[in-house]
């Protein structure tokens, strides 16, 4: 059984900083074929913020390079994303993804965060 639950978010003042937790279980049992952390803005779609690939690489969207960190700790079974330098534009539900090889990659998804920044 997969579980992603999310913590960290809140609302906070453009240029502070947050750090968002993501505990997972059931995720790396068998293989893993990458973790992320995505966000979804009212009207808008569900976008890549960061991932952490299976070779441990790392990609960051455009708009949060140099601001955002993802990192993971693998003996937590825990992903990370510290924001700093929140814009207005951060504002958003941010959405822990993991895949998990069962033969191919499964997506599961924790239940999302809600950052706001003002």
């Amino acid at each position: 059984h997969v579980q992603l639950v999310e913590s960290g978010g809140g609302s906070v003042q453009a240029g502070w900083s947050l750090k968002l937790s993501c505990a997972s279980s059931g995720v790396f049992f068998g293989g893993i074929c990458g973790m992320g952390w995505y966000r979804q803005a009212p009207g808008k779609e569900r976008e890549l913020v960061a991932r952490v690939e299976s070779d441990s690489n790392t990609r960051y969207s455009d708009s949060v390079k140099g601001r955002f960190v993802v990192s993971q700790n693998n003996a937590e079974n825990t992903l990370y994303l510290q924001m700093h330098n929140l814009k207005t534009e951060d504002t958003a539900v941010y959405y822990c993804q993991a895949g998990k090889w069962i033969g191919y990659c499964k997506d599961y998804w924790g239940q999302g965060t809600q950052v706001t920044v003002s």
